[in-house]
């Protein structure tokens, strides 16, 4: 699963998309300039699913709009486990409303404040907490360190469908890199929370059963090897996955389809949520 040897690649240079993609401060501005707007327009309802200032989500509701009882798909934020929060992505919400689903977007603690598996334990609190709201698993999709996170819901039984995009799925490429620095993960610690090694959804245990793994065409060779490897893993262990590299997107505008509520990604991701949620 790990293709050609660390040594040969530059690991710093695969995995720092900021340093790889220099206007990415202009996508970044975009997506604030957006979700400003879209909390002007759709004021969204702030639930706490924990005690923490940061353990705070948006809802952004269809129900009053198409009746009542739509389904919600959750989308976690990247960022690496260590930057943004939920106010930075406000912006995919009109897209969703427009196609009849409800956007739940949480917040959560940043490294190096808190270990990864506490954020790992406050995803699968805000999922929790909409699965008991609504009564139903939901579909989780979430971009990068998201996408990592989005998967280890998925086979934990905790979401209907998953969907990764640009996600990382082994971190232990990430150990020698600056990124470490504030996660501050060792070997060890990187594959325990690395879910390509955990548990598989089958037909046996609860949960979903199908994983989406979508990566920028433009994104670095790692990022589109981990896409793959995460979705050729699971298919061949039973489950129904997809892999799609998007031409043309780089790590952060990867995000661009989600905008548009009639773009593929965007017709995906509703359809999950309208079939299993």
């Amino acid at each position: 699963m790990t293709g050609k040897s660390e040594a040969a690649i530059d690991l710093e240079a695969e995995y720092n998309n900021r340093a790889r993609v220099p206007d990415h401060p202009a996508v970044m501005a975009m997506w604030r300039e957006t979700a400003e707007a879209a909390r002007a327009a759709h004021p969204p309802v702030h639930i706490a699913y924990g005690a923490g200032e940061r353990e705070v989500m948006d809802l952004f509701d269809a129900g009053p709009t198409n009746g009542s009882g739509a389904p919600v798909a959750v989308f976690l934020h990247g960022g690496y486990w260590q930057a943004l929060d939920k106010d930075w992505f406000s912006g995919i919400a009109p897209a969703f409303l427009a196609r009849g689903v409800s956007l739940a977007v949480p917040s959560y603690d940043l490294a190096p404040a808190v270990r990864l598996g506490v954020i790992l334990r406050q995803a699968r609190e805000a999922v929790e907490m909409i699965r008991a709201r609504t009564g139903a698993r939901p579909v989780v999709f979430g971009h990068s360190a998201g996408g990592h996170m989005a998967a280890c819901m998925l086979s934990e039984g905790r979401a209907s469908a998953a969907v990764a995009i640009s996600g990382v799925f082994d971190l232990r490429p990430l150990v020698p890199t600056s990124l470490n620095k504030a996660l501050d993960l060792d070997e060890r610690e990187a594959a325990a929370l690395s879910p390509v090694f955990w548990p598989i959804p089958n037909g046996s245990t609860p949960g979903g059963t199908i994983l989406d793994c979508v990566v920028g065409g433009d994104e670095s060779s790692e990022f589109l090897r981990q896409s793959r490897m995460m979705a050729d893993h699971w298919a061949a262990n039973g489950v129904e996955t997809r892999y799609e590299a998007l031409p043309g997107l780089n790590h952060f505008t990867v995000l661009d389809p989600l905008f548009d509520p009639k773009s593929q990604l965007m017709k995906r991701i509703t359809d999950l949520a309208k079939a299993t949620g």
